[in-house]
């Protein structure tokens, strides 16, 4: 089998409430950290760490569910299928980014990360580096994935025997503690924190668990009994492993700085992994009894990346009209600003998907005509 065939599934899968779950919990982190910038009291800012560590699952759980839809939608497929992947991820990941990347340069260029622009040469680095707004260092991550798709497609066609699957499983653990181990000392905490720090961006920084979501749908049967088996214990663990992470990062001390809770730590990944099967085992559950929200779960899933895209934009917008008056009450700053933002990031998405639908509807019947 060479060309993408679409699995007919119900209204949601998995992937999707992974989607949903990170995207939500995204916004919020961003949210925290702008309100960390009204220097508020210690104990609101213990307060904003604990929250910030309580979504730092973010990216490893948006891979996990892009891996997992992609692999139910496209496997077996071949090199073959791959000029036609590329065409459809341009326009929903390619198109979307390069868009929204251009609008935070000319629109909210006091956004970017590390140096600025200042010519056409650091223009065009700061469009591809993902440096042009706090969040986008994800969509340079996210799309290395979408390009290397076809070297996961091999993979997942090897690993549908068992005794291939588990010493793959074991090599990428070891690989990827070196990694984790590397990093801490050479960039984290090492000297090359400020040459090096585009390593944070690289693919091999998340990719268990793009292995984990791609396997997780080939073998969801075995997976999905394991999960409902083992689901207290997760919950267990989970509890275990978030008073684990806080107790890390109060080890810093104040004022709180959010960059001491970075991903690549082994603490952070633990977690993740923990919170991805957490999610899983809820998402299984309510397929299997064809809840009520799984065609608005599969609706803001759709929509998921786009608002992501988008949801710095609202921050900076709803943060400059709120802040003036919140300034002295920052749980209510960032609780408005969060609600807001969210709500206007994916009506933006929707708004901007309906009014190019109905833009190359017209184009679209001229050329068959």
């Amino acid at each position: 089998m060479t060309l993408i065939q679409p699995t007919k599934t119900p209204t949601a899968d998995v992937g999707d409430f992974m989607k949903v779950a990170a995207c939500t919990a995204v916004m919020l982190q961003t949210v925290l950290a702008f309100g960390l910038t009204t220097h508020p009291s210690l104990p609101v800012q213990r307060g904003i760490g604990f929250t910030y560590n309580l979504v730092k699952f973010t990216a490893p759980v948006f891979i996990f569910g892009i891996f997992y839809t992609t692999n139910r939608q496209t496997y077996p497929s071949q090199l073959t299928a791959y000029p036609h992947y590329l065409r459809q991820q341009w326009s929903a990941l390619f198109f979307p980014t390069i868009g929204w990347t251009l609008v935070y340069l000319f629109a909210m260029p006091n956004l970017q990360q590390h140096q600025p622009y200042h010519d056409a040469l650091s223009f065009s680095w700061q469009l591809i580096n993902g440096n042009a707004a706090p969040h986008l260092w994800y969509n340079t991550m996210m799309l290395q994935f979408i390009i290397l798709m076809p070297l996961f497609w091999y993979l997942f066609r090897q690993l549908t025997r068992l005794r291939r699957l588990w010493p793959t499983l074991g090599l990428v653990t070891l690989g990827y503690l070196a990694w984790l181990t590397w990093y801490d000392v050479a960039v984290w905490q090492g000297p090359q924190s400020q040459t090096w720090y585009l390593l944070d961006r690289v693919f091999i920084s998340f990719l268990p668990y793009a292995i984990l979501g791609g396997l997780a749908w080939q073998y969801r049967s075995s997976v999905t009994a394991w999960l409902q088996r083992w689901r207290w214990w997760l919950a267990g663990a989970y509890l275990l492993s978030l008073i684990s992470i806080n107790w890390e990062f109060a080890q810093f001390g104040t004022p709180v700085k959010l960059s001491n809770a970075p991903y690549y730590q082994p603490s952070m990944t633990i977690y993740a992994l923990l919170v991805i099967g957490l999610i899983a085992w809820l998402a299984t559950h309510q397929l299997q009894r064809q809840a009520a929200s799984l065609p608005l779960i599969h609706w803001l899933a759709t929509y998921a990346y786009r608002a992501y895209l988008a949801n710095v934009f609202w921050l900076q917008v709803f943060w400059t009209w709120m802040a003036p008056t919140f300034s002295q009450r920052p749980i209510w700053l960032i609780s408005l600003t969060y609600l807001l933002t969210w709500l206007a990031s994916f009506a933006t998405a929707f708004g901007l998907h309906w009014g190019w639908s109905m833009l190359k509807q017209p184009l679209e019947n001229s050329h068959k005509q």
